[in-house]
């Protein structure tokens, strides 16, 4: 037994560490191999206008009113041990997919040592483990994720720095330069996604400079593009806040399929949606 395989087998101290989520959604198919169980942190750096959880992007517990007028608490503080009750009972779906645990939010590398551990316990479990992130942290907070990581679905929404902090309130340098870094490491599998935006990146040109990025990071093959969705318009209408985006429409098929010849065109394999 190596000493690393000794302190998963002996200490399972990382099980007590706390962090606070705001859902838990079983049976996915669309956010790693496999089915899969994610786990939504709380709190987000970025505010993009199209945000389809609006309860995720602030830290702090929320009270949101729902369409039936009952309020609902938005905020959970939980331990590694608690979520993995729940993530141990869809075990035998996960070994039949060859799925697992996701953590997306948010941004769940805000919580640094609470998603460093999720992701250690999954693993100690033997489920594969991936993350829903856009990156824009210290890379040393993604190198600590990276020995527990399986999968890396990385947002990258737009190459120019100042239509991005347009639309989200930060530029994208670090997003990039952390997107570069992960790849270079070879740890783990890196994806690219992109939320495709009406007015923001919606052309054959934006979506494909993002893939020509993508397409020189090593080992990347693979790049999602999502339709935006108006998804998200009541729980805004919930938390008495403005939704951003107007009465923009969901792109079409047609668009999305000129988008997704763009990707394709750099070598990469586009999906279109997760």
């Amino acid at each position: 037994m190596t000493e690393s395989s000794m302190y998963d087998a002996e200490n399972k101290d990382y099980l007590a560490t706390g962090g606070r989520i705001f859902d838990i959604q079983r049976y996915s198919v669309h956010d790693g191999i496999g089915i899969r169980t994610i786990v939504f942190l709380k709190g987000c750096i970025l505010r993009c206008r199209w945000c389809c959880n609006p309860e995720s992007q602030s830290r702090e517990i929320e009270i949101m009113k729902q369409a039936d007028g009952r309020q609902k608490t938005v905020g959970e503080d939980v331990t590694v041990a608690d979520v993995m009750k729940i993530v141990e009972q869809d075990r035998i779906y996960y070994r039949r997919s060859m799925g697992g645990l996701t953590l997306s939010g948010g941004e769940c590398l805000l919580q640094p040592e609470f998603a460093r551990d999720l992701l250690h316990a999954a693993k100690d479990a033997g489920f594969s483990t991936a993350i829903e992130s856009m990156a824009r942290v210290k890379y040393s907070v993604i190198e600590s994720v990276l020995p527990y990581l399986d999968q890396y679905l990385m947002d990258i929404k737009h190459i120019d720095a100042a239509k991005h902090e347009q639309f989200t309130g930060k530029d994208n340098a670090l997003i990039l330069e952390n997107a570069r870094r992960t790849a270079e490491s070879g740890k783990c599998e890196l994806i690219i996604r992109t939320p495709v935006i009406p007015t923001f990146n919606d052309t054959p040109q934006e979506i494909g400079e993002i893939a020509s990025f993508a397409s020189s990071l090593p080992g990347v093959r693979y790049m999602h593009i999502l339709p935006y969705h108006r998804l998200g318009y009541d729980k805004y209408v919930g938390l008495g806040r403005p939704y951003p985006m107007g009465d923009l429409p969901t792109p079409g098929i047609e668009k999305m399929r000129e988008l997704k010849a763009a990707v394709e065109k750099t070598g990469l394999t586009c999906i279109i949606g997760g």
